[in-house]
């Protein structure tokens, strides 16, 4: 048969592969800025001026470089930006990278489209850099992994679909009969993220005119839709495309056909099957329904079975070649990237049985547990792959084989040095956090005594995260050294027999996977039966039956000032730091018992959009907050909660202070809440919204000035009213209001029709 001659397209892999790289860098440097931040909390005021004369800073005695910020270099904010620069920029253009590098080779044609592949490279760059802006200012929905806004979600649905538009297609114009196993988890990927990603992100926009919207899901139905997005969003955005590029390029580095076929097809489906039931075990022992916790934690023990096989058929590739591990740091790279996911892939079941999660949820421990992930799965086998693409894209040696050994030295004790100091550190606040005396107290009454004990370990953390970023500096340099000694080859020859046509029936003595590998359409349509399963099962019944929900008549709306205070919670990310979920450990009532203390029920969130249950406690959970502490605590705890607690690692907040509250919106957001989400407000009260709000706000100055004669002082010079008007005061009306409305330990509940 006449063969047909093509070109590779290197151009578009070139792009994503210096995407990656620099992403890379940016999103470590802002992992440990935010572990800086964790034991030195003063490092903004540092740059931007203080007033606190025990602080070294470069404008000592001017705060004003601090609320000028508004916030932008705030904790919150920095730990958003890292996780999205980590998942959004640096795995996913490593993942497109590798991904348009081996499809048009297993596939034998070059892209469908030179054009989408270019609008797909610069929509998705275009993307990264909204992000970093809109989380800058404090832009955000709170949904871990999903905090983007509703336009960059919409941007962010359109480019995958872009994407998925030119796989397919280059796909249909395929010369090889048979999909291999890396074009598998490429579909399954593609599939499980546009499923994912569009119903995690279903919101109303408060106006198409604006940024603020709300999500179409509250409280329980909102925790469950999250977290099985935010669990599947570790499990095909961090995982299932790396397992497609570790399929083709840890055989490619070592020369060795992949271990076992049969093998890679029990992994993959039993992976995508399996996975997407797994979310919910993120809210073991919430208000979340038992039936949906069980089910999650089963599936999670389920699947150390086909994850540990994935792993061994990646180990076992390397068969006949560990000699070349020594010489070889592609290998070195990879062999660590496949140990770290097994390793993650066992932690993370046994986290989701009940007997440990109860002691390392919300603690560092599961920080410790994604990072191992994310470090040495994700980091590890990037930075392989790049080593790997750089001689043979510009066809020349690596610049320096030792300093890629460095690298993978620098970030393997850089992996060690991260992630066995946070696992102390959890096991420390696990234990510490439900240690009681003989006589029925807390050993550790204080919070602050659970802080100050970890400090250590995150100074640790900080060196082992500063190790993992040299390292990755130094493969930066050997980059661009390469790409200076090299030739670079945009358009690689190719040629091969066109595609015959052939029976869609399966021949005699195919096997059925061997027929289906053939067959794409059929293959991603059960692929997307696989992944939507477990999702179906969980969701529908938990959004469609109220029992799942049962609500408690004493439970109200948040006030107008309580809404917009709320709304400015999540803006500073809050949420990052402090749970709102109190258990039913009985040292997590006693500890957060507050006037009202009980652990929290389903019903107490029913008009929570977003949920803010939280996934780690660097600070107290909030739930009970309401009344725990006066309003001019709250205040000076804001302005400087060194003032009101010594030791603690929170940053400030002195804008909040300073910033007028901006009410515009506050009648769009109640009609919103009361038109699209039948939420109970009235017409009288939506359109007395500001003497609503005025009167709240005079309440709390009242008790501000009451409880704080220095407060009241300071504020007589000022022009009346004044205090009244600040974003403080909002936020204060929502703290106080938190877990309130249970007010005796009887519980009366009331489905609503």
């Amino acid at each position: 048969m006449e063969t047909q001659k093509f070109s590779y397209d290197n151009n578009i892999v070139r792009a994503f592969l210096y995407a990656t790289v620099i992403f890379g860098i940016v999103g470590f440097l802002f992992g440990l800025t935010a572990a800086l931040m964790l034991f030195y909390p003063e490092l903004p005021e540092f740059f931007l001026g203080t007033d606190d004369d025990t602080i070294k800073s470069l404008a000592s005695g001017n705060i004003q470089g601090l609320i000028n910020s508004q916030g932008a270099f705030g904790f919150g904010r920095i730990r958003m930006l890292h996780t999205s620069a980590v998942i959004f920029a640096f795995v996913c253009n490593g993942f497109f990278a590798g991904a348009y590098y081996s499809t048009q080779r297993l596939l034998k044609t070059r892209m469908w489209s030179d054009t989408l592949s270019w609008i797909h490279f610069w929509g998705w760059q275009l993307m990264i850099v909204s992000v970093v802006i809109t989380f800058f200012m404090g832009i955000n929905t709170s949904k871990e992994y999903a905090e983007h806004e509703w336009p960059i979600d919409i941007l962010i649905a359109v480019i995958w679909i872009i994407f998925g538009v030119n796989m397919f297609g280059t796909i249909a114009i395929r010369r090889v009969r048979h999909l291999y196993v890396a074009i598998w988890f490429y579909l399954g990927t593609w599939i499980a993220i546009a499923m994912l990603h569009i119903f995690n992100n279903l919101e109303v926009p408060v106006s198409f005119t604006g940024w603020k919207s709300y999500s179409a899901y509250a409280g329980v139905k909102d925790a469950l839709v999250q977290w099985w997005y935010g669990h599947n969003a570790v499990a095909f955005v961090l995982t299932t495309p790396i397992l497609g590029l570790m399929y083709y390029f840890l055989p490619k580095a070592a020369d060795r056909p992949v271990f076992s076929y049969k093998l890679s097809i029990i992994h993959f489906w039993s992976l995508i099957f399996v996975y997407i039931w797994a979310g919910p075990h993120h809210l073991q022992y919430t208000a979340l329904p038992g039936w949906a916790q069980a089910l999650a934690t089963g599936f999670s023990i389920m699947l150390i079975a086909p994850s540990w096989g994935g792993m061994l058929n990646g180990l076992l590739t390397l068969r006949g070649a560990w000699d070349k591990v020594r010489e070889n740091p592609v290998l070195k790279f990879f062999v660590v990237a496949i140990t770290c996911y097994g390793m993650a892939t066992f932690e993370g079941p046994l986290l989701a049985t009940k007997t440990l999660n109860k002691i390392g949820h919300y603690t560092d421990w599961v920080i410790g547990h994604v990072h191992i992930g994310a470090l040495g799965w994700n980091g590890f086998m990037a930075f392989g792959m790049i080593y790997y693409l750089m001689p043979i894209m510009w066809r020349t040696k690596l610049w320096s084989v030792k300093l890629a050994n460095w690298h993978f030295w620098l970030g393997t004790l850089g992996i060690i040095f991260y992630a066995v100091p946070l696992y102390i550190s959890g096991f420390t606040q696990g234990l510490m956090w439900k240690q009681f005396n003989p006589d029925g107290t807390l050993v550790y009454k204080q919070w602050l005594d659970t802080v100050t004990a970890i400090i250590p370990y995150y100074i640790m953390r900080f060196v082992g995260g500063s190790l993992y970023l040299v390292g990755a500096l130094l493969m930066a340099v050997n980059v661009v050294k390469t790409v200076r000694q090299g030739s670079f080859q945009k358009e690689v020859p190719a040629e091969a027999p066109p595609l015959g046509n052939i029976s869609n029936k399966r021949k005699e003595g195919e096997g059925a996977h061997l027929w289906l590998e053939r067959m794409p359409v059929y293959l991603a349509i059960l692929s997307f039966i696989a992944v939507a399963i477990g999702g179906a099962v969980q969701i529908i019944p938990t959004l469609t039956i109220k029992e799942n929900v049962p609500t408690i008549s004493a439970v109200k709306p948040y006030s107008p000032l309580e809404l917009e205070g709320r709304d400015l919670y999540i803006r500073e990310g809050c949420n990052a730091c402090h749970s709102q979920m109190i258990r039913p450990f009985r040292d997590e009532v006693v500890r957060f018992n507050g006037k009202n203390g009980q652990y929290s029920k389903a019903g107490e969130f029913v008009y929570d959009r977003p949920f803010l249950w939280g996934s780690k406690r660097t600070g107290p959970d909030l739930h009970r907050q309401g009344g725990k502490n006066p309003s001019s605590w709250h205040y000076k705890h804001m302005y400087n909660p060194r003032s009101t607690s010594a030791g603690s690692i929170m940053p400030r907040y002195p804008w909040l202070i300073t910033n007028d509250l901006d009410r515009s919106n506050m009648t769009a957001k109640l009609n919103l809440m009361r038109n699209v989400f039948d939420v109970p407000y009235t017409k009288p009260e939506i359109d007395s919204a500001d003497q609503w709000a005025n009167s709240q706000a005079a309440m709390i100055v009242q008790e501000i000035y009451n409880e704080a004669p220095d407060l009241k002082a300071a504020y007589a010079q000022r022009p009346a009213g004044e205090l009244e008007k600040k974003e403080i005061i909002a936020l204060i009306a929502y703290l106080q209001r938190l877990g309130t409305d249970i007010k005796t330990t009887e519980i009366k509940t009331a489905n609503i029709d």
